[in-house]
């Protein structure tokens, strides 16, 4: 009976305790955030967790998206367009929340086992006179959605942690070499400097007078104790405490303290100009800062030794502070060594924020921007991919959105049965458990939705459930899994959405767009043909003018079905999308010849009105490009032309006027080589011919416009 009682209070104590684990990770079990003030520690942890996982997922919070409404993706955007307008998101916005939750599957429970993290970061000037100065935009939208989720801007703002990308550190390390390295060489140098220096004001004059008698005391006074034969002792110079002797590197030193930085530049330049065996130099002091001193050397030898043991102290000082700086660049490094599999959801952006805040300067396009994040990061899964690219997942989905919220819910929240009833395949179930500190909550919601780490964990949540969707096999007695290897998994590695909107895929081995490689059954893009070379974009536009307008007025013009479609980027700018692409440079002809004729008929011709007497401007597609590429984000379109600078204007006129002439030259030289076929001297009514090709004054008047329009 006692065997048997004691038994029945240990099963109830282990389901007392399940009990306790389930209702903490409801309310008491918060998410583990991340600052300055305890980084250092849970980085160290971080190490660990993240060599043992199978999988990393991350998330994002940044200040903005777009730095102008013509910046958002449209789905007439080109691939290289939707990566410049990442790549402008990324360069203006800042990163203020970092997600990253590791997981690793545990055979004796059978399940996953989450680490997720809540980085703050913030970037600030942590090298002291490098002239490095962070700016980025903030937009309102984005702030008021983080303020929604009650996001922690102090906590940020005070306690982020700040970082150095590669390219900065190794900035930082150049900087520093070319500052130390002909000191080091060269001792001597910076001396001939000092004694070329000449004092101008009296003030400086006096003072530095003044400073000289003082060493010169000191000096003299050591050289008699010396000669006396007793030893140098710590002393105080004079009544106010500005001076003491003290010992620095076994040689009596002088220390100054509390006086100006002006006045410390007067005491280097008398110390340097007139005492060939004194050495200043500065040597980090108590608490914090740079202690100057006045240091007696026994030669000229033993003051350069000293002062290249000075400068490489310094040199290394400098140098342990720009590691230091490094900061959350740690966890990146960290990921990218360990060569994990990265899981993000909808996570482009999110690539080029990494790479542009802890590596260097994003490249100019999407393929050399894809080659390089593989260095680093040599397997990602996207997981809004996988939802619309296989059926069993869409099916759960509803055919519907596709957002990480949603995904979570459907796939992470409900019930075996929900997911069966609809004649889905029964799959195997998986679990997901958290573990914070030393607590692992088996049912765990921090209720800290639309922070980074708890996305991170829904994120890696989906990704989880999606694998035994997929059929992937979590054996309870296999000891590990092999994602990067499974072959069911193979064709979503590497491919993400370059943008949502219209739903490019790119491979990020190669940098193309590879949508229909999946297999994609809910591409939206189906119906939906866009022929870039038949584009012409259009801006200026002050009037309201509307696609509608904009159609009528055009297929009076070119014929019914010459305009498959029309998109504005804003108010002041539209693309039309021609059914042929010969349309495109007729178009832009026509506007040109409208622009420069004022007659009858061109004030009446039907385009005139919608072209506002030429205050619009026209060009192709790859303008558009030029344009998007450009760093400067003005509101509206049209004010981002103007900024950028004429020259657009005027090369475009420029490449208008020149095939204008050079179709004159060719007409006039065809017509000159048939003169000369019927007399090389003289024409048929016996005068003299002669070949002219006219300059700029005369390309106005080559063609009536009438013509022209007929043409």
């Amino acid at each position: 009976m006692t065997k048997q009682t004691l038994v029945r209070a240990l099963t109830k104590f282990q389901t007392l305790t399940r009990s306790l684990c389930t209702s903490a990770a409801t309310s008491d079990a918060a998410l583990k955030n991340v600052t300055k003030s305890n980084f250092e520690p849970v980085l160290a942890e971080l190490r660990r967790v993240v060599r043992e996982s199978d999988f990393v997922s991350i998330d994002l919070e940044m200040t903005g998206l777009t730095s102008a409404p013509w910046r958002e993706c449209f789905e007439f955007d080109r691939p290289d367009i939707q990566y410049l307008k990442v790549k402008d998101s990324a360069e203006k916005f800042a990163v203020v929340q970092f997600g990253v939750c590791p997981f690793r599957w545990d055979q004796l429970n059978n399940s996953f086992i989450a680490h997720p993290h809540n980085f703050y970061i913030f970037p600030r000037q942590e090298i002291q006179g490098d002239g490095l100065s962070y700016e980025f935009l903030c937009q309102t939208s984005s702030m008021e959605f983080l303020a929604k989720y009650k996001f922690d801007f102090n906590a940020c703002i005070y306690e982020g942690i700040s970082y150095l990308s590669r390219s900065q550190e190794e900035e930082a390390l150049r900087r520093l070499d070319s500052v130390y390295k002909d000191e080091l060489v060269d001792p001597s140098s910076n001396l001939r400097e000092v004694a070329e220096t000449e004092l101008v004001r009296m003030a400086d004059i006096l003072y530095a007078e003044r400073m000289k008698n003082k060493i010169s005391d000191w000096r003299a006074g050591l050289l008699r104790d010396r000669n006396c034969g007793s030893d140098f002792q710590e002393s105080s110079v004079d009544m106010n405490q500005k001076f003491r002797t003290t010992f620095f590197k076994l040689r009596p030193a002088l220390a100054v303290d509390g006086l100006t930085s002006r006045q410390l530049r007067l005491i280097k330049l008398v110390t340097e100009k007139h005492f060939k065996d004194l050495a200043y130099v500065h040597v980090t002091g108590e608490p914090s800062g740079l202690q100057p001193l006045i240091v007696y050397t026994d030669s000229i030898e033993d003051r350069d030794m000293l002062m290249r043991e000075v400068k490489a102290c310094r040199r290394k000082e400098e140098e342990m502070k720009i590691k230091a700086a490094v900061g959350f660049r740690h966890v990146l490094d960290l990921l990218s060594s360990e060569r994990k599999l990265i899981v993000g959801h909808n996570c482009f952006l999110d690539l080029a924020h990494i790479y542009r805040k802890f590596f260097g300067p994003l490249p100019l396009t999407a393929e050399e921007f894809v080659s390089a994040v593989q260095k680093y990061f040599p397997y990602i899964i996207d997981t809004k991919v996988m939802l619309n690219s296989n059926d069993v997942l869409l099916r759960i989905m509803k055919r519907g959105s596709t957002s990480l919220s949603k995904a979570f819910h459907l796939l992470c929240s409900q019930p075996p049965a929900t997911l069966t009833s609809s004649g889905l395949p029964n799959a195997p179930r998986v679990k997901v458990e958290v573990q914070v500190d030393d607590q692992r909550f088996s049912n765990w919601n921090s209720g800290a939705k639309h922070e980074a780490g708890y996305d991170a964990f829904m994120t890696g949540s989906i990704f989880a459930k999606a694998c035994c969707h997929l059929g992937i096999d979590f054996n309870p007695d296999v000891p590990t899994v092999d994602l990067l290897h499974d072959e069911k998994l193979q064709k979503y590695v590497n491919h993400l959405y370059l943008s949502w909107v219209n739903e490019n895929i790119i491979d990020l081995k190669t940098g193309k767009i590879a949508a229909e490689s999946l297999g994609s059954t809910n591409n939206k893009r189906q119906n939906l043909k866009i022929l870039f070379q038949n584009m012409v974009l259009l801006w200026g536009l002050t009037s309201k003018v509307r696609a509608k307008e904009f159609r009528d007025c055009l297929l009076k013009v070119y014929g019914t079905g010459s305009v498959t479609s029309i998109y504005h980027l804003d108010d002041t700018a539209a693309f039309v999308q021609f059914s042929k692409a010969e349309f495109v440079s007729k178009f832009l002809e026509l506007k040109d010849n409208l622009e420069r004729v004022n007659d009858p008929i061109s004030i009446l011709h039907p385009l005139s009105k919608l072209l506002e007497a030429g205050c619009v401007c026209a060009a192709d597609y790859e303008i558009y490009k030029e344009i998007c590429s450009s760093p400067i984000s003005e509101l509206l379109f049209t004010d981002q032309v103007e900024a950028i600078g004429l020259k657009l204007k005027t090369r475009l006129e420029l490449a208008i006027e020149i095939k204008r002439q050079e179709e004159y030259k060719i007409n006039s030289f065809h017509f000159c080589e048939d003169r000369k076929d019927m007399d090389p001297e003289t024409n048929a009514t016996g005068t003299h011919s002669s070949c002219h090709f006219p300059g700029d004054e005369l390309v106005d008047s080559l063609f009536p416009v009438e013509a022209r329009m007929s043409k």
